[in-house]
């Protein structure tokens, strides 16, 4: 990736000696120095998203930046694209977001005020939904579609979550039975849902925190989905924190700016985001550290489909 990252780096004019490696997750994203200032160079995964999904995801992006939102602008090569194709990789360049991302893992670290962070990021969605629904995408825009076929259909977006070799035969059965269930409450459900343009992934690796403000990066997985599966993102990952009911409260506070949050449909789109984890790790178990993980969405997953096969009531 390096070789191909030094070869990108003039298609906007900077020098290859001006970029350094800062992370290498589903795409290798290098930070680079130019004279408007730092810049994220991203080296997409081959295979990934295709021409048209990364000039919608960069368009999108770009709209939201328009509107004041605080996320990444997208920056045009010397050619006037969006997308250079290196070597058979998709590259695009990204102005540098200042502060410093919450935290890994859902660790909300050095944030002393957990609900007010919550709270604000409540609105920072809020915002997102709003701003993207008062734009007309163009006719070939084309991004994931995280509903009902995305989620719970014959291929989800994330992968065929019941044959998670971790699953136990019980589990199995249990996450084949709320599948079923999950699949007539949508249904059930259609009209009342709010569906359209989601961040899809505001974990805490892809916040940024700049004293008290926050933005957004890393709109790789973002695409048509339900709104509510944008909070469900945010507090999966605070599940077991002694304090999840408070920043529960507060980021649906924060995100009632927008509309009011129905508590049944976002612990449907809390089990059905744990239910993506199980997976999205499938083709990662030989990985460093992809078992543990794979246990761990487990662990995470199969409390929220029993609660969910309970039902309110039980």
């Amino acid at each position: 990736m390096t070789g191909l990252a030094h070869q990108a780096a003039p298609l906007w004019g900077l020098s290859p000696d001006a970029i350094t490696l800062a992370a290498q997750r589903e795409n290798a994203v290098w930070r680079a120095e130019g004279a408007g200032g730092p810049y994220a160079l991203r080296l997409h995964r081959p295979g990934y998203r295709t021409a048209d999904e990364l000039r919608s995801e960069l368009e999108w992006m770009a709209m939201l930046a328009r509107g004041g939102l605080a996320v990444p602008r997208p920056v045009p090569s010397r050619n006037g694209r969006l997308v250079e194709d290196v070597g058979g990789t998709a590259v695009d360049l990204l102005t540098w977001l200042p502060g410093q991302m919450v935290g890994k893992q859902g660790a909300l670290d050095g944030i002393g005020d957990r609900a007010g962070h919550m709270h604000r990021l409540g609105g920072l969605l809020a915002r997102l939904h709003d701003l993207s629904d008062g734009w007309t995408p163009p006719a070939w825009f084309t991004r994931p579609r995280w509903d009902r076929p995305g989620l719970l259909g014959d291929a989800p977006l994330w992968g065929p979550f019941q044959t998670n070799p971790d699953l136990s035969d019980a589990d199995r059965a249990a996450v084949d039975a709320a599948r079923d269930r999950a699949q007539a409450d949508l249904a059930a459900r259609h009209d009342a849902l709010d569906f359209g343009l989601i961040h899809a992934d505001a974990i805490t690796e892809n916040v940024m925190v700049d004293g008290q403000s926050l933005s957004l990066i890393d709109f790789d997985d973002g695409g048509w989905g339900y709104r509510d599966f944008d909070l469900a993102t945010v507090l999966l990952r605070q599940l077991a924190a002694p304090d999840y009911p408070a920043l529960r409260a507060a980021l649906i506070a924060g995100y009632a700016t927008r509309r009011a949050v129905d508590a049944a449909t976002l612990d449907l789109m809390l089990m059905l985001r744990a239910l993506t984890y199980l997976g999205w790790i499938i083709p990662r178990m030989t990985e460093p550290g992809g078992r543990a993980r794979s246990l761990r969405a487990v662990r995470t997953a199969m409390p929220l489909v029993h609660a969910y096969l309970r039902g309110p009531d039980a």
